[in-house]
């Protein structure tokens, strides 16, 4: 079970949020950036700025953009790395499981919410600590939409010191979007070890759609610190402001219109400081991933394909 502690762990984030916003003294910018890239093992190299002191606050620091050119997209994979971090695990979806950390799951329905991407608009409500049964197999038939494909997943956790923004893992169509707000627990690895359900407890964005092998879906989980996810497609997303956004359903809908369409690598959103991207998608039985859990990555490298 989490931790039910009376932590004011959302109170923190959003304290958090409006310090770092804050514009700093000029001469203090770079000290001040240098001191966290050290204890965070950031690489400045990579920045895309003329000196430090070009970002005004910790929020810019902290999503900056990179270097134009230093994350190819690997041009013959199906699926590429969304985001720079570590492989926390990756798989198939079993009996409606999620695999969180090794030995520990989750249920997919309780992730993602108690219906498929067509029932959208009904208020169904789906406790987060709902484990998956046999139950759950219209819920599972329901997200796969060709035959002879199966669900994986993967979930890529960013450290405080990586890149922050997350871009488009393939070309697929965004259809909609579903908003929980909740707790933000940290989601370094050590916790989600020793956190059951963690990704089901923790604020969350799923962006839903379609790519060419089916179903697709990413998702921003937030995290203790990270009071903002921004997403360039929809705008209206705001996070960290209570529980009141939910509404009876334990969460927010919203169909994207016109559907964005996206292409492998293209920038999809960026976390104020580190937190984690899980994907869920349906592929063909075939499809294989070009990495293994523990292993570092980056946005573009190689991440999975489907074998003719």
């Amino acid at each position: 079970a989490y931790c039910r502690l009376p932590l004011p762990l959302n109170f923190i984030s959003r304290a958090w949020g409006r310090c770092h916003s804050r514009p700093l003294p000029r001469l203090a910018r770079a000290p001040v950036y240098r001191l966290y890239s050290r204890l965070c093992s950031c690489d400045l190299t990579e920045a895309d700025c003329q000196g430090l002191a070009d970002f005004n606050s910790l929020a810019e620091f902290f999503s900056r953009s990179l270097r134009p050119g230093l994350r190819p997209v690997c041009p013959t994979s199906d699926l590429v790395s969304p985001a720079d971090g570590r492989v926390l695990s990756l798989g198939r979806v079993y009996a409606g499981h999620l695999e969180q950390v090794k030995g520990i799951t989750y249920s997919l329905q309780g992730f993602l919410g108690p219906q498929p991407i067509g029932e959208f608009d009904k208020n169904q409500t789906l406790p987060s600590n709902h484990k998956a049964s046999s139950s759950d197999g219209p819920y599972l038939e329901g997200l796969r939409r060709l035959p002879g494909t199966q669900l994986f997943h993967c979930t890529i956790y960013l450290a405080p010191g990586d890149y922050h923004r997350f871009h488009s893992p393939a070309d697929w169509l965004v259809l909609a979007r579903r908003h929980f707000p909740g707790r933000l627990l940290s989601v370094a690895p050590p916790v989600a070890a020793c956190v059951a359900g963690l990704f089901c407890v923790n604020e969350r964005a799923v962006f839903v759609g379609e790519w060419r092998h089916g179903f697709f879906s990413m998702t921003a989980v937030g995290a203790t610190g990270v009071g903002s996810i921004s997403v360039a497609c929809d705008p209206e997303l705001a996070t960290n402001r209570g529980a009141k956004q939910a509404g009876p359903a334990g969460f927010a809908d919203r169909r994207l219109q016109p559907n964005p369409r996206f292409g492998k690598g293209e920038p999809f959103g960026q976390f104020n400081l580190g937190s984690t991207v899980v994907l869920v998608f349906e592929a063909p039985e075939q499809f294989q991933f070009a990495a293994t859990a523990g292993q570092k990555i980056r946005v573009g490298q190689s991440f999975g394909w489907v074998h003719s």
